[in-house]
C-alpha cells in the first residue's frame, strides 16, 4: 500500500511541478520573513508571495495578484526562505581513501545516491540547498558539491550550475580541508599538527608551479604540463574559483588556517570553529584584511561525536559573540551529527545563547548562501531569485512550529499532510533508513553496528 502511495505521490508531484512552471501561484495573507537587505528579518506582517516559472516574481504587502494565478490562502502561516546547509554528509558520502591524506581530484558527487532517504529528511526540515562534503579524516578529502533538493533519480538532476560565462566550477562546489586530530595519523598521513601544515604548504606550492607552467605555455599544447587532475582542482582554489571549506576546531588550529589563507590567498569558510569565541577580534580583522576572502564561519551548535576532545570547549555563545564582532556567521547541521529535520532548532539555540533573532534566521539562510557563492539566487525572498521557500505553522524558532511545506524552484517537494512525507518528518531515526550512516571519525574509518565493527 505504501509503495502505491509513493507512486501516486510522485506522479502528483511531477504534474504539480509542470503546472507550477506554467501558472503563477500566489500565497496570500501570510507572515513573510524575506531576510532581504544587509540586516534584519525583512518582515511583512500580512503579505503575498508570487512565484512563476521557478522564480519569485513578487513579495510584499498589497501586491496585485495575476488574474490567472492559483491563489493559496496562507493565513496563520509564516513563510521563510529555503534553509541552506553549508555542511552536510547525506547521500552515502564517500570521499578520499587511505592512499594519501591530500586528494583534491576526488569528487564527492561520484559517490552520492540521490534516492538516499537523507534527502527526504532534509526537505522535511525545510532545507533546500546543501553543500554535501566528504569527511574530515584527511587534510584534503575531495571536492564538495552544491545541490538543490529538487528531487530526482540522478545526482546530476540536483547539481547547481554557475551562470553563463562564469569561471566557477560546473557543477558548483568547493573543496574540503581539515586540520586538528581528525586528519592526524600514521604515514601516509601527518603525525603532528606541524607536519599537517607542512604537507598542505608543499601541495599548494606544487599547484602554484603547475599554474605558472600553464600561464607560460600561453595556449601552446606542446608546452603545457602533463595534465594533473589533483593540481587542476588546487589551481581552481588558488584562483578563487573553488572555495575551501575548512574543518577546524581549536583556536590554534583556526589560526593555522588563517596563516595558510594569507600565504596562498584562497577563499575560505571556517567550519565548526568550536573555539572561535576565543578569537572574535582576530576573525573580524582577518575578514577585513583579506577583503572578504575569509568568507566567514559556519558554526555548529552541538558537536561532540564520540566525545571529541577538540569540541570540549565548544560554546553555544559563539554565534552571538561572532555576530557582535561583525564576523559573517552561518549555521550548519553536519548531518548526521545534527539531524537535518532539526535545523531550525539550531537557529533557536543560537538565539537563546546570544544571537539576535534576525542574525539566527540569516545564519540559516542568506549567510550560508553567501558562503556558497549563491546569494544572488537563494537565501532570501526577493523578486528574481529562485522560488525556494518554506511554509511554517508558526514562528521559525518556536518549539511548537512545524515545517508544513517545502518548495524548491516553484515546485512543492515536501508536504507534511501527506503520510509518505510525514514519515520522514516525524518518524524516528530508522524512518526510511536505507543506508548505514557515514561515520567519518570512527576507529579505522569503520562504524559500529550490532556490537561489531564494520569497514
Amino acid at each position: 500500500m505504501l509503495s502505491r502511495l509513493v507512486a501516486v505521490s510522485a506522479a502528483f508531484a511531477l504534474s504539480l511541478a509542470a503546472f507550477a512552471q506554467q501558472t503563477p501561484i500566489a500565497f496570500t495573507n501570510a507572515r513573510i520573513l524575506t531576510v532581504a537587505g544587509e540586516q534584519g528579518l525583512g518582515e511583512v506582517a500580512t503579505g503575498t508571495l508570487i512565484v512563476h516559472n521557478g522564480k519569485i516574481v513578487g513579495v510584499g504587502a498589497n501586491l496585485p495578484v495575476p488574474a490567472n494565478a492559483t491563489v493559496i490562502d496562507a493565513k496563520g502561516k509564516t513563510i521563510i526562505p529555503g534553509l541552506i546547509d553549508t555542511h552536510s554528509h547525506i547521500g552515502g558520502v564517500g570521499g578520499a581513501d587511505q592512499s594519501a591524506t591530500i586528494q583534491p581530484d576526488v569528487r564527492v558527487f561520484d559517490s552520492l545516491n540521490p534516492l538516499d532517504s537523507g534527502f527526504r529528511r532534509a526537505v522535511a526540515g525545510g532545507q533546500t540547498t546543501l553543500n554535501v562534503m566528504p569527511g574530515s579524516g584527511h587534510l584534503l578529502s575531495g571536492q564538495t558539491i552544491y545541490v538543490k533538493l529538487r528531487g530526482g533519480k540522478t545526482i546530476d538532476g540536483l547539481f547547481i550550475h554557475p551562470p553563463a560565462g562564469s569561471n566557477l566550477p560546473d557543477p558548483m562546489g568547493g573543496i574540503k580541508m581539515a586540520n586538528g586530530t581528525n586528519s592526524i595519523g600514521a604515514p601516509l598521513f601527518s603525525g603532528t599538527r606541524g607536519k599537517s601544515a607542512a604537507m598542505v604548504r608543499e601541495r599548494y606550492i606544487k599547484a602554484q608551479e603547475y599554474r605558472q607552467k600553464i600561464i607560460d605555455a600561453a595556449g601552446d599544447a606542446k608546452k603545457m604540463p602533463e595534465r594533473d587532475l589533483a593540481l587542476e582542482a588546487l589551481v581552481e582554489v588558488l584562483e578563487g574559483r573553488r572555495i575551501v571549506h575548512h574543518h577546524t576546531h581549536r583556536s590554534d588550529d583556526i589560526m593555522t588556517v588563517l596563516r595558510l589563507q594569507k600565504e596562498f590567498g584562497f577563499r575560505v569558510v571556517l567550519h565548526h570553529v568550536s573555539e572561535a569565541w576565543k578569537l572574535p577580534d582576530e576573525l573580524a580583522a582577518a575578514q577585513r584584511e583579506t577583503a572578504g576572502k575569509l568568507m566567514g564561519c559556519s558554526i555548529i551548535l552541538v558537536d561532540s561525536p564520540g566525545g571529541k576532545l577538540e569540541a570540549l570547549e565548544l560554546d553555544m555563545k559563539t554565534g552571538g559573540i561572532l555576530e557582535t564582532a561583525g564576523v559573517r556567521t552561518c549555521i550548519h547541521s553536519d548531518d548526521w551529527i545534527n539531524d537535518a529535520r532539526h535545523f531550525l532548532r539550531s537557529g533557536a539555540l543560537a538565539m537563546r545563547f546570544g544571537m539576535t533573532k534576525a542574525g539566527s534566521l540569516r545564519a540559516l539562510t542568506i549567510e550560508g548562501a553567501r558562503m556558497l557563492d549563491l546569494a544572488d539566487r537563494v537565501g532570501s525572498l526577493e523578486a528574481g531569485k529562485d522560488a525556494d521557500f518554506v511554509i511554517l505553522s508558526g514562528d521559525p524558532f518556536s518549539t511548537y512550529t512545524k515545517v508544513e511545506q517545502t518548495w524548491v524552484e516553484g515546485s512543492k517537494v515536501f508536504d507534511i499532510s501527506k503520510p509518505e512525507d510525514a514519515l520522514f518528518a516525524t518518524g524516528g531515526y530508522g524512518a526510511g533508513r536505507d543506508q548505514e550512516p557515514y561515520l567519518c571519525c570512527a576507529p579505522n574509518g569503520g562504524f559500529y553496528f550490532g556490537g561489531k565493527q564494520w569497514q
